[in-house]
């Protein structure tokens, strides 16, 4: 049964009402989804900022949800098979915000996981002597510090703004001796008041006529907390009510006019904090709109960049980048105008890394475990999203071609056109990508990048699970396996030896270009040494090295 909010006592602020509160904010924040998309022209118009906010909002609450069903006991004197007894506030709120932060949508959605974090780092300290007013109040005020913090170059007249307005009302309210609540209602009134000034604080919003996105998103969500502690609702509201008026109707900015990045990049991090704090200066300069959010060893990184490939190196350097997403601004505006592009590249990629590569080439992705094949349905999805007239499809292996054909039915029967490249490797589909070539006729890229990637041989290296019979003889568990075009060709006990035994097998039919995909856990000498193997035995030969990055296999190879 999904939870109902409950209204909570005006004096407490528990677990509970942390997850009536959550509840209450994705319900809101989807309510105003596509109003605050449409006002969305700061820092970029990409008309993403309420679905953003909403996806961020969900995953918070999706990880809240968890530490309800399946939380830890105590030990004291619970029943075996009996229901988890409830969390504590510091656990609800933890899982709240780091819900939100491996979640976080958008540059909207970095700051919210960043005000949730800052709430968290109040909420689930020891409160001391300190009443839940005062704690409330404490909290709202870290959140907006920590907002701040996390932006490199903040901007008035945006969400951060309406965050510190209303942690300064909180406070006074609090100092008023008020309650949770009342210390709610004064944020959330402080966030509605400052809202209605965006418009005179920023120049972009009094030329479009409208009040920061972001910023109504927050007032939404602090909305939500006050009907959580108190039970009243707030007034619906016109999301598109302008603080001073202006003739014109809102007309969005268009950031390539303007001069702004192409792409918007956000991923996932592991690393230490000192990595952390070169990485933002290293991003510092080769973009905008940077906000590093996160703290004890995990991070979200959002960046608008007009190099993808370099903001990811940088956090490869800092360490490691998952959960890789690059938005080409272009077609999310397009996307936001109901306009389809002529032409687009759908990918299986099994991997993040890949996943990450391809995107940069313009390509939607669909990630797939190494041997798993996804739904059509999923799929499916990707070719709408890609929102295009017609569509090349790269199912990327064998296991994938029933879903794609299945998918390729269900957009030809939408009115898209779309052609099913039977690539066998994730190398294949990067060899199509290379040469894909929008501004030529459909029919000839299809057969160009069909030509190309049935010119690229491929292999793999994988790991035997248990004793079989291959076409290269009987292996056993833990012999590394060499497959060339999804035959075993070698068996042996080591990646490296295998790997250069695989490499001088293709390389024996001739070949100009290498292309090393390294799994996860494959070391960098490893590339460092196969390159070697290949200059020395083969001068006239290229290689290239990519990451192929979580749920990749341990090496993939292609020669073109």
């Amino acid at each position: 049964m999904p939870h109902e909010p409950q209204p909570q006592p005006a004096d407490e602020l528990d677990a509970e009402a942390v997850r009536t509160w959550s509840s209450l904010a994705v319900a809101a924040l989807g309510r105003a989804r596509e109003d605050i998309d449409a006002i969305n022209v700061y820092p970029v118009a990409d008309a993403d900022t309420g679905t953003n906010l909403h996806l961020t909002a969900e995953s918070a609450h999706r990880a809240l949800a968890q530490v309800f069903t399946g939380a830890p006991a105590d030990g004291d004197g619970t029943t075996p098979g009996a229901a988890p007894p409830p969390p504590s506030l510091a656990q609800a709120v933890r899982a709240y915000a780091h819900g939100a932060l491996i979640g976080a949508r958008g540059n909207s959605g970095t700051i919210l996981a960043q005000l949730l974090r800052g709430v968290a780092d109040v909420l689930g300290d020891e409160p001391g002597d300190r009443g839940p007013a005062r704690l409330l109040a404490e909290a709202l005020a870290r959140a907006a510090e920590e907002a701040y913090e996390a932006v490199a170059h903040p901007v008035e007249g945006t969400m951060l703004t309406v965050a510190a307005a209303a942690a300064r009302a909180g406070a006074a309210a609090e100092a008023a001796a008020g309650s949770p609540a009342d210390v709610a209602r004064a944020a959330y009134d402080g966030a509605r008041t400052a809202l209605a000034d965006t418009p005179l604080q920023l120049a972009e919003l009094g030329r479009a006529g409208v009040v920061d996105a972001g910023g109504s998103g927050l007032v939404a969500v602090l909305g939500a907390l006050w009907q959580a502690l108190s039970g009243e609702a707030p007034a619906p509201e016109a999301i598109r009510g302008r603080a001073v008026p202006v003739p014109q109707t809102p007309q969005p900015c268009d950031a390539e006019e303007h001069g702004g990045p192409a792409y918007e990049v956000i991923y996932l991090l592991e690393a230490a904090e000192p990595a952390v704090a070169e990485l933002r200066a290293r991003l510092d300069g080769l973009g905008d709109s940077l906000v590093v959010v996160g703290g004890d060893g995990l991070w979200n990184v959002h960046v608008h960049v007009d190099d993808p490939g370099a903001a990811v190196e940088a956090g490869v350097a800092a360490g490691r980048p998952y959960r890789i997403r690059i938005t080409h601004f272009g077609d999310e505006r397009r996307r936001a105008r109901g306009e389809r592009a002529q032409r687009a590249v759908v990918a299986v990629v099994p991997g993040e890394g890949l996943a990450g590569l391809c995107e940069e080439a313009g390509a939607t992705t669909v990630l797939a475990r190494a041997g798993e094949a996804p739904e059509a349905a999923a799929l499916a999805d990707a070719v709408r999203r890609a929102h295009a007239r017609e569509v090349v499809l790269l199912p990327g292996g064998a296991e994938q071609r029933a879903a794609a054909a299945a998918a390729a039915e269900q957009a030809r029967a939408d009115g898209v056109r779309v052609a099913v490249i039977p690539t066998r490797s994730a190398v294949q589909a990067l060899a199509a990508l290379a040469v894909h070539d929008p501004d030529a006729s459909f029919d000839e890229d299809v057969v160009a990048m069909t030509a190309a990637a049935g010119a690229t041989r491929y292999g793999e290296l994988a790991v035997a699970e248990r004793q079989s019979f291959t076409s290269a003889g009987i292996c056993q568990a833990g012999d590394v396996l060499g497959l060339i075009d999804g035959d075993v060709a070698v068996i042996g006990s080591a990646l490296t030896e295998t790997a250069e035994a695989v490499l001088d097998r293709m390389l024996g039919s001739g070949g100009e270009l290498v292309t090393l995909v390294l799994g996860p856990e494959v070391p960098d000498t490893l590339a460092a040494r196969l390159e070697a193997h290949v200059q020395h035995g083969h001068l006239a030969v290229d290689t290239v090295t990519y990451r192929g990055g979580r749920y990749s296999a341990p090496l993939l190879i292609g020669v073109e």
